[in-house]
């Protein structure tokens, strides 16, 4: 009898001791930590969005000017690359994702907690999310990826916003306007909408508005920018009514390419993690391009009897960036008809609409990107399925009140774009000028503004 109460205390001592230790092992399981394989992913990522402004948009804008203004192009871009990147860390980062210490602007503007990146560790994880966040001992949920990786990586969207705007006044502004507009536009537009947005104390993210990737922060708040700056500066002097042609289409092509496998980090990305979201997002995101490049190409076929490159380059980005409000929010299907529609109502817009009214978009900034954001936001609260994420579905699963949301924050950008950067480039171009004169315009921009030429003649 002894014996048997011996052995069943030492099997309950084996047991509970395999309890404790399970315990121990689940706490630890739960503890928040830095995922290897999705930091990997999102260092991979945050280049791929580098990879589109410079070289990608530089080689795509800089081809469909004209040769003497390509290094301008060049140069516009990759010098934002540098200004916003440093204007990010100083104090972008704190406003757009900080919490303000004041309780009525938290919703519009965050603070200066984090301005120089301070109070921010190498080891601290990111506290934003989409994918499966953890709950750490303060309750706060946090991701898998270092903080400072997020920093970088929602640094290459305040880089590739402002020019992204370049397409609508390429050829005409002058250097020292362009750069002086451009930051204080990413400070006062951008940093703002971005906040509202994507922000957890975003007064547009509590009203439930989605914009998986930047159709909303990036493409509508550029693309409204681009037709505002095209219309106050005014048209090129040489400006007839249709497209001058580019001066490298090679280079339109490569550009575009670049563009499209930098647009997975882009919006793949956009689920930091390297998980089943992040793949539906990079699969939904080429099959849209490659539907809208396909779409573009027929019509041009079609209407003007010949297949252009310019124009299967310009349909590819059209798709791409109308996918991105909805990449993390649709299947195929929806993919494929954000395709079709994309091609269809941006190629109206270029070859019909801005003819007709007379402005001058120079490289179709506001036609592709602007009215693409618009139309993909508006179909995500339309084509969102919770087969890909289960808390999201649009109008044409039932839920309608998502569709009202969309249009609300797509309203509320439109407008505070529009107005702002009215009012910024007034101020701009009554303390330095904005745009280059008629000499500097005839002669071209790569003389005037920098002193050197593209292409050199040897005898």
């Amino acid at each position: 009898m002894k014996k048997n109460i011996v052995s069943l205390l030492a099997i309950c001592l084996v047991f509970g001791s395999s309890l404790s230790a399970q315990n121990v092992v689940t706490a630890v399981a739960s503890t928040p930590k830095i995922d290897a394989g999705d930091t990997a992913w999102m260092i991979v990522a945050t280049a791929f969005v580098l990879l589109m402004s410079i070289p990608g948009l530089a080689l795509f804008y800089g081809g469909l000017v004209r040769r003497k203004n390509v290094l301008n192009v060049f140069m516009q871009v990759f010098i934002l690359v540098a200004a916003i990147s440093v204007e990010w860390v100083i104090l972008g980062y704190s406003n757009t994702f900080g919490s303000n210490s004041i309780e009525s602007l938290k919703p519009y503007i965050g603070g200066f907690h984090w301005a120089f990146l301070n109070n921010i560790n190498i080891t601290d994880l990111s506290p934003y999310f989409v994918s499966h966040s953890q709950i750490g001992a303060d309750g706060q949920a946090t991701g898998t990826i270092p903080h400072i990786v997020f920093i970088l990586f929602q640094g290459m969207f305040a880089i590739i916003t402002p020019a992204l705007i370049i397409g609508a006044f390429a050829e005409r502004i002058h250097f020292k306007g362009f750069l002086i507009f451009s930051i204080l536009w990413a400070i006062f537009i951008y940093n703002p909408v971005a906040h509202w947005i994507w922000s957890s104390d975003g007064w547009l993210n509590k009203l439930g508005t989605l914009d998986f990737a930047g159709g909303i922060v990036v493409h509508i708040n550029a693309g409204i920018a681009a037709i505002v700056t095209a219309i106050m500066l005014g048209k090129r002097r040489d400006y007839k009514g249709h497209a001058i042609p580019a001066h490298n289409i090679t280079y339109v092509a490569i550009g575009a390419g670049l563009l499209w496998v930098g647009w997975f980090g882009f919006n793949a990305g956009s689920a930091l993690a390297a998980d089943g979201l992040a793949g539906n997002a990079m699969l939904v995101t080429h099959i849209a391009g490659a539907t809208a490049a396909l779409t573009w190409a027929l019509l041009d076929w079609i209407i003007d009897k010949k297949p252009t490159v310019v124009g299967i380059s310009t349909g590819a980005i059209g798709g791409l960036a109308t996918i991105t409000p909805a990449a993390g929010y649709v299947g195929i299907g929806g993919a494929l008809i954000i395709g079709v529609v994309a091609s269809l109502v941006c190629f109206c817009m270029v070859a019909y609409v801005k003819p007709k009214l007379g402005y001058d978009d120079s490289l179709d900034a506001f036609g592709v990107h602007g009215i693409g954001g618009v139309l993909g936001s508006i179909l995500t609260g339309v084509l969102a399925t919770p087969l890909i994420q289960k808390a999201y579905c649009g109008a044409a699963y039932g839920n309608w009140h998502q569709l009202w949301i969309q249009l609300l924050g797509v309203g509320v950008v439109v407008i505070f774009s529009g107005i702002g950067t009215i009012l910024i480039f007034k101020l701009t171009e009554k303390w330095v000028g904005v745009r280059a004169n008629d000499i500097h315009e005839a002669i071209g921009l790569d003389e005037t503004q920098h002193g050197e030429t593209a292409y050199t003649v040897f005898d």
